[in-house]
């Protein structure tokens, strides 16, 4: 007997339709033949089946700045904002290595070499890791490359952009939404216009809007920034730093320094987006308790060797030894990153406090060797 399979009704690929001569009570034989007819549909996707895609799907990515941050050890992160196929735009934040371990994975699943996969293409060239150097150099001397490798990469056929690690790569967390950019220099002004609405709507708005008063005139010195005259009320936005705010007036979208308006209505008070890393010392005759504000997200794992020299440099003492307590109570020396994966691993299981890292590190002396428990 003849079926036919609707894709749109599997949530699949909608408008789709595939005929298997399978006996209708048979539906398990659906899971058998599932894949390959996936693979036969993924390679005969026509350009206008872009349109059939989800609208959070990433379509632009370009680097509006850098940020230094310090985390387990200093690094810079790369702003990008991400334009996606629906049309909303927002910021994320990303490491080098986070670009690295993305083009991993995707060398992995659809490079080349892969002998086993249908699903081939030609990947852009990633830069190469750089060991020596000023970071903040390295980092602005890698923008126009990434810029070039996210243009090419939003290019590649829709399989690759549909892949789980692209769209986690692009996706805005609650990390990144917490962050507050410090600048967004390379980033183009935006062509916002407010919408023309009824007098009583716009009232209403206007009223319940974050909302600023010129009190001088304004005239930026780049198209980056929001023209306005004294008097003008100016709807905000966002909040660019403590220095400059975004907002619009007369249709015009830009940002300007905060000292030129009065604040009528401010922003709601943001949440620090700071997290901290509770630490107990173990001195020759006390025993303290520091928490260390650390600009890395709550489900990071560190590298042994970076958070051996942030508690060095924490605690001004060079003859340490990181620990961790384990689910008997006993103090375990950390010596490598295999420990410290294991101590975060198990750290999961435990209740957990908002912007406290789960885990917990116990700073003891370098030879003090009673601290640990050697009880059989």
């Amino acid at each position: 007997m003849q079926v036919a399979w609707n894709f749109l009704s599997l949530g699949i690929i909608p408008g789709i339709m595939v005929e298997a001569s399978l006996p209708l009570p048979r539906s398990f034989y659906l899971l058998f033949f599932f894949e390959d007819i996936m693979h036969s549909c993924l390679r005969h996707l026509r350009p206008r089946d872009f349109e059939q895609l989800p609208d959070d799907i990433a379509v632009s990515a370009n680097i509006a700045d850098i940020e230094e941050k310090r985390g387990f050890t200093s690094y810079f992160v790369f702003v990008i904002e991400v334009k996606t196929k629906g049309g909303s735009k927002y910021l994320i934040y990303r490491r080098y290595r986070q670009f690295y371990a993305l083009q991993s994975k995707l060398e992995e699943r659809f490079g080349p070499e892969n002998k086993t996969s249908p699903f081939t293409c030609n990947l852009p060239v990633l830069p190469a890791k750089v060991y020596m150097g000023v970071k903040q150099e390295i980092a602005e001397m890698r923008i126009p490359t990434l810029n070039a490798y996210m243009k090419s990469l939003l290019s590649l056929p829709i399989w690759v952009l549909m892949d789980e690690d692209v769209r986690i790569f692009f996706y805005q967390s609650s990390y990144d939404s917490e962050q507050v950019p410090q600048a967004l220099r390379r980033l183009r002004p935006r062509t916002r216009k407010v919408k023309s609405e009824s007098p009583q709507g716009a009232i209403f708005d206007r009223m319940a809007a974050p909302r600023a008063e010129a009190l001088f005139d304004f005239t930026g010195n780049s198209k980056l920034e929001l023209n306005f005259k004294v008097g003008d009320v100016i709807i905000l936005l966002s909040r660019i730093n403590k220095d400059w705010l975004e907002g619009t007036v007369r249709g015009a979208t830009g940002i300007f320094p905060q000292s030129f308006v009065k604040i009528l209505k401010d922003f709601p008070e943001e949440e620090d987006p700071t997290n901290w890393l509770r630490c107990y010392f173990y001195g020759d005759t006390i025993s303290t308790t520091k928490d260390i504000a650390v600009e890395e997200d709550l489900s990071s794992t560190p590298l042994f060797k970076d958070l051996l020299q942030l508690m060095r440099r924490e605690f001004q003492r060079e003859d340490i030894a990181l620990n961790y307590r384990d689910a008997q109570g006993d103090l375990v020396r950390l010596l490598s990153d295999e420990d410290v994966a294991l101590m975060v691993r198990q750290a999961q299981r435990l209740p957990s406090q908002k912007h406290l890292f789960p885990w917990k590190l116990h700073v003891t002396q370098k030879d003090d060797y009673a601290v640990y428990n050697t009880v059989p």
